[in-house]
């Protein structure tokens, strides 16, 4: 395992691509769920492997030497509009709280909002739980995008499985289908 030793934000994208365990774009069906893999875009992500220990933001953050403002989590949401039980996903930095029961809610237009159970989140995406990703989610599903997330450089982000991450310029999110970004995190004081 190769790690960096510094903030990997001092480190311009093409240089820290070469300090991680990239995964190389022709083995990527061994190694990502289809649905994920289908989603990405064709250029601008590298993909890299990383201990299912340090999967979790926190650990990755500590382990890998990305700051929490560069791990962008994807979260699962399960709410009811309508009468109807639906799902979400958004998108936010591992720096950051979601205003839940605000600005999620009124963006999704939610009578009830809950994060989803792990069992459901995994078997609704096909993909893992620390490792849910926005690329290959449900085409019906809304993905909000907390708007600082628009703001950095570069993110990480899960690959669909634990034992990998997505490094890439936010901006690629924007081709998603259903993308929305928003200010869905306040700042923290």
């Amino acid at each position: 395992m190769r790690t960096p030793t510094t903030r990997a934000t001092c480190f311009p994208m093409d240089e820290l691509a070469q300090r991680l365990d990239v995964i190389s774009p022709s083995t990527l069906n061994a190694h990502l769920p289809a649905s994920v893999l289908a989603a990405l875009p064709t250029a601008g992500v590298t993909v890299f492997r990383v201990d299912d220990d340090a999967s979790d933001t926190a650990q990755f953050s500590a382990r890998y030497g990305f700051g929490l403002d560069d791990c962008a989590n994807t979260i699962v949401l399960r709410y009811r509009k309508g009468g109807e039980e639906r799902h979400a996903a958004i998108v936010t930095l591992g720096s950051r709280r979601l205003d839940v029961n605000g600005a999620v809610k009124e963006r999704l237009g939610a009578q009830r909002l809950s994060f989803a159970k792990r069992e459901v989140a995994t078997a609704l995406t096909g993909m893992e739980f620390g490792g849910i990703t926005a690329f290959g989610l449900p085409a019906d599903w809304l993905v909000l995008v907390d708007a600082t997330v628009m703001t950095r450089e570069q993110v990480v982000m899960g690959a669909g499985v634990r034992v990998a991450k997505l490094l890439l310029r936010p901006h690629l999110l924007t081709s998603l289908p259903n993308v929305e970004v928003a200010a869905i995190a306040p700042d923290l004081a």
